[in-house]
């Protein structure tokens, strides 16, 4: 196993739709109320023109109602309760991509960390079946 004892790293935050099959990622060097509220703004850009995305999120304390978290009109905020990581579907993305793509590597640089998080989230939205595969919840399906 490769061992290194310096220690930089980023955060990516991504949200997906699998009725288009498309997702939303931003990539920040913390994780906080401002960079939810960037993240959120990107999903906002990506949500169809008319239609409204339900993103269902845990209680990091980034995710957390309040005065600073700014919430785009096309978006409504689904809290899981508490202790219950299992039932977001982004959890298992993270896993999958810390497992085939993330893991085991030592990186040169920051800008280096963040070029493999881009490539990795490319790789995974770019394939439609591996987004069903790993990230569908029947119970997160409405059909209208």
């Amino acid at each position: 196993m490769v061992r290194d004892n310096r220690h930089d790293s980023v955060y990516l935050l991504g949200a997906i739709c699998h009725k288009r099959g498309v997702g939303a990622a931003i990539m920040m060097p913390t994780l906080d109320t401002e960079a939810m509220n960037e993240h959120l703004k990107e999903i906002s850009t990506q949500v169809a023109p008319g239609a409204h995305a339900v993103l269902v999120c845990h209680g990091a304390g980034g995710h957390q109602r309040g005065k600073r978290l700014r919430t785009p009109h096309n978006i409504t905020l689904l809290r899981l309760p508490s202790y219950s990581p299992e039932r977001n579907p982004l959890e298992n993305i993270w896993d999958y991509l810390h497992s085939n793509k993330l893991s085991r590597l030592v990186w040169d640089s920051y800008e280096a960390i963040v070029a493999a998080c881009k490539d990795a989230w490319q790789f995974f939205i770019g394939d439609r079946e591996r987004i069903d595969s790993i990230a569908r919840r029947s119970w997160a399906w409405v059909n209208l």
